[in-house]
């Protein structure tokens, strides 16, 4: 008994009901346009004072009507925000978004006239039927009303048999009751076939779902080259100060000042970079993870005209050579470079063992070419726990630049060698 309680009037019950209320609601519009059609049509009086044949003529109108105005896109969006709140469906078995696809937009159609025309019945039956009943109920207690047209109509006027009218009033009242819940529970079934994604939408999921990935690595790359470029940097040159500081009297004081100059130098562009990532990071928040006007967020990040001051960062044992004129390399290209050879740097403090490197940049053909080579340790590097992510960045990045990286140990040397076509 309890539970045909709580399926005909519990709380999600009454939450369908509502949503079959809101489907009428939105029917009232085509319904009217439909009075309009029949009314002159059939001769039958205007809108409500019409006969049965205007209101189911105007109702045979309005369903396609809906269907045609469920192919705007706005149409499932406000669908499934209302079937979300009100069917007790869970959310993830909605598609999001503007119906794409004939399939999509037909299966909207569909559902769009189902909510709307279902509704539009329930809603009036919601409206007409407890009046109706409740004065069925109270014709026992009321001798005005069983000498009324009602009870004269459904002979009800004589006192011993009006009492069968409380009975009737009650089973109207849970018919209804009924109707809405099975109505609410088709709708709620209907909702994830007629709403749920599409082969279109799943796709377009991916892809967003790519994109965020896409993103997120991005951020990642660009934290993990800057902050640890400016980490291993400084480590390097604050143990080489200290070592020189350490020698006594006789100390280098040049070296250490220079040592010091470079930490200075090596920890404001790195101040000035992690803003920049940061800034990005605010600006998908408070985009949504879009894309943005020009101007609209921080400066691009470091390209190849500060590389002098980053191989003047790294220490005294980085020697730059470039080969053609990098002023005509495209920005986008300018900052990638920019970061690889800083990654690049970054594993050679962390693994040459301070042996020297030598860094060579090309751009005299159609190709910028990347070159890194330092002598191998005699001693080989301790092998990080969980390996790097240095060298694995510089290989996402050439290729999403459709280039190439290769790095490895070969003639005595460990050479990183990168090439990107401009």
């Amino acid at each position: 008994m309890r539970r045909s309680a709580v399926a005909l009037l519990g709380q999600r019950a009454r939450r369908r009901w509502l949503h079959l209320i809101v489907g009428g609601a939105l029917f009232m519009p085509f319904w009217m346009v439909g009075t309009l059609v029949m009314g002159p049509l059939l001769d039958d009086g205007g809108m409500f004072t019409g006969g049965l044949g205007v209101q189911f003529g105007a109702y045979a109108v309005a369903l396609p009507l809906v269907a045609v105005a469920a192919l705007f896109p706005l149409a499932r969006p406000m669908s499934v925000a209302a079937a979300r709140a009100l069917c007790g469906v869970p959310a993830d078995r909605f598609a999001d978004g503007p119906a794409r696809g004939r399939e999509a937009k037909a299966r909207t159609a569909g559902w769009f006239a189902l909510h709307l025309g279902a509704g539009a019945l329930i809603s009036g039956a919601t409206l007409a039927l407890p009046p109706f009943a409740v004065s069925l109920m109270a014709l026992p207690f009321s001798p005005s009303l069983r000498a009324s047209e009602l009870g004269r109509f459904w002979g009800l006027d004589r006192p011993w048999w009006a009492w069968a009218a409380l009975p009737a009033g009650l089973l109207m009242l849970l018919a209804l009751a009924a109707v809405a819940a099975a109505t609410g529970a088709l709708l709620a079934r209907e909702a994830p076939r007629l709403l749920g994604p599409s082969p279109a939408d799943r796709l377009a999921a991916a892809e967003r779902r790519a994109a965020e990935a896409e993103s997120r690595n991005r951020l990642a790359r660009e934290l993990h080259d800057s902050v640890g470029h400016a980490l291993s940097a400084v480590t390097l040159q604050a143990g080489a100060a200290r070592r020189v500081l350490d020698g006594g009297d006789g100390a280098d004081l040049a070296f250490v000042r220079e040592a010091l100059t470079a930490i200075e130098e090596t920890t404001r562009r790195t101040v000035g970079e992690l803003d920049w990532v940061l800034g990005l990071l605010r600006r998908d928040e408070d985009t949504g993870g879009g894309e943005t006007g020009e101007g609209s967020g921080p400066g691009p990040g470091p390209g190849l005209d500060a590389l002098e001051a980053l191989v003047r960062g790294a220490g005294p044992k980085v020697a730059l050579a470039v080969s053609g004129d990098l002023a005509p390399v495209p920005e986008a290209l300018s900052r990638e470079a920019y970061r690889i050879v800083q990654e690049g740097l970054t594993n050679a403090a962390r693994h040459a063992g301070g042996e020297p490197v030598a860094v060579r940049l090309d751009a005299r053909t159609e190709e910028l070419e990347i070159t890194m080579e330092n002598p191998l340790p005699a001693r080989p590097p301790v092998a990080r726990p969980n390996g790097g992510r240095g060298l694995r960045g510089i290989t996402e990045r050439a290729r999403l630049l459709g280039g190439t990286a290769e790095a490895g140990p070969a003639d005595g040397v460990w050479r990183l060698a990168v090439r990107i076509p401009r």
